[in-house]
């Protein structure tokens, strides 16, 4: 499989969005809140901490390595959905992290 860059990661994490946002109003009425997307997230970002947990035998599940690799992406998709929504440029946050991060243990 081919890197993606963020260009791409944004513009198919925001597609597939819209396709949920549709989903949800069609069974909810109505699009999920900021809210409810971070919420979410939270959610995604908890299975992610336990299915680690399990990869490294410290919870009695087997074999969640494809849950585990599916829950990452899931939660880069939810990261990149909820600065686009905060209208926070998610390609800028990283870059900014990374230096400021670089800077502060003097890299």
């Amino acid at each position: 499989m081919k890197n993606l860059d963020f260009k791409e990661i944004k513009e198919r994490a925001l597609k597939i969005r819209k396709q949920y946002h549709q989903l949800e109003k069609d069974h909810h009425g109505s699009e999920w809140t900021v809210e409810e997307d971070a919420l979410a997230f939270l959610t995604d970002a908890g299975l992610v901490g336990r299915y680690t947990m399990s990869q490294q035998g410290r919870w009695p599940k087997g074999n969640t390595n494809p849950e585990l690799q599916h829950k990452l992406g899931e939660c880069i998709w939810w990261l990149t959905v909820l600065a686009d929504r905060m209208d926070i440029d998610i390609n800028e946050s990283v870059a900014s992290f990374l230096t400021k991060t670089e800077n502060l243990l003097g890299e």
